[in-house]
Parts: structure tokens; sequence; C-alpha cells
């Protein structure tokens, strides 16, 4: 496995090919982005798997008329939870209780120490909290589909509302941050030839 080589090779898909991904390769990158770093652990967010080519069509007219949505292997919808509290940390002390066989009862002062530090916070603090964990699985997902050699195209031009009514995220207590269609790039999608633009290191990498 040649990392850099792998983010060499990747870049923002403008164009995929009628190539479908094998279901084990797809199960597999979700499973690497499942392991993506989060704060207490929570993972406050879904990955949605959009294959129904009904639906996707519906979401193409709220992507700014990006049919990537719609012509390529697969579209992963990032979606953050809403309503960040105390349900969210009970959630995940009652996982680790059952995961690592331990009283719930054993795990009460971290799950209050996690609920005092969102006692503090502002309803959008949490909200934007809970989107920074989102975005920190996104480029996990991306460096990982990157090593695999699964093209993706990440995008945050679309309407969430219109995404959210869609997939009836709203009663699930989940709301759109980040779509992100995958596949294999088309042969001549003009951008695959073009050389990667990046800052260099002594521009990006500051020494203290």
């Amino acid at each position: 496995m040649n990392v850099i080589k792998s983010l060499n090779w990747r870049y923002a898909v403008k164009q995929f090919s009628t190539e479908i991904l094998k279901e084990n390769e797809v199960r597999e990158l979700l499973t690497a982005t499942r392991l993506s770093a989060s704060a207490y652990g929570l993972q406050p967010y879904r990955l949605l798997v959009v294959k129904s080519a009904d639906i996707r069509k519906q979401l193409v007219a709220h992507s700014m008329g990006q049919d990537k949505v719609l012509k390529s292997s697969h579209l992963i919808v990032f979606a953050t939870q809403t309503n960040i509290g105390d349900e969210t940390v009970n959630a995940y002390i009652e996982k680790v209780a059952k995961v690592r066989d331990i009283s719930i009862k054993n795990l009460q002062e971290t799950a209050d120490q996690i609920k005092d530090a969102f006692a503090v916070k502002t309803n959008q603090q949490k909200d934007e909290w809970a989107r920074n964990q989102t975005y920190l699985a996104l480029g996990n997902f991306l460096t990982c589909a990157a090593i695999m050699e699964i093209d993706a195209c990440p995008m945050e031009g679309f309407y969430a509302k219109g995404y959210d009514s869609v997939l009836g995220l709203a009663e699930k207590g989940l709301t759109t941050s980040v779509v992100c269609p995958i596949g294999k790039r088309f042969e001549y999608d003009l951008y695959a030839s073009m050389t990667k633009v990046r800052f260099d290191e002594d521009e990006m990498v500051l020494s203290f």
C-alpha cells in the first residue's frame, strides 16, 4: 500500500463510468468509515447508501443540477444527528457496556463527564460539533476510497432541506451535511489527466 501514490491518484471525479461497484467493496469502504476517529467515540452521524434510481432522480433536483448524484455507482449521504444531548450519550454508553461487557453503573462517571461537556454548549455549538465529527468521517472515507481505487466526489453543492425531505431524515433526527457519489471514473473525464495542484511542503507545513 502506497498512501501518497493513492492520494495523488485521487481527484474529485466530474464524470463517472457506468461501472457498478461490487457490494463487498462498498461494504469494506463503509466499514473503514465507521472506524473513523470521533470525539468521545459518539459518532453523531449516519451513512446513507442511496442506490434507488428513483430517489436519486429526485435528489438531482436538489443538487444544483449535478447529475453525478444519479450517474454514479452509489450515492453516499453523510447525515448528521440533530438534538445532540443526553440521549446521544446514553446510546453510546449502552453500546460500550454491551461490547465490552461492562456494567452501565461502572460507566456512569464517563457518561456524566460527556454530558457535562455538552451542557455548557448552545444548540448551535452542539450542531457544529456534530457536523465536525461528520467531516472527520468524510476525510477518512475519501482516503480509504483512494487506497481502494474507488473514485469519489464530495459535494456541498446541494440543498440540505430538499435532501432531508426526500429521504425523510427529520423524523430520524438527522440532517444532510455532505453527499458523495462513488464509482469508477469515466475514461475520458477531462479532470482525470490533470496534474494535481497542492501547495508545497514549505508553504503548508510550519515548524515551531
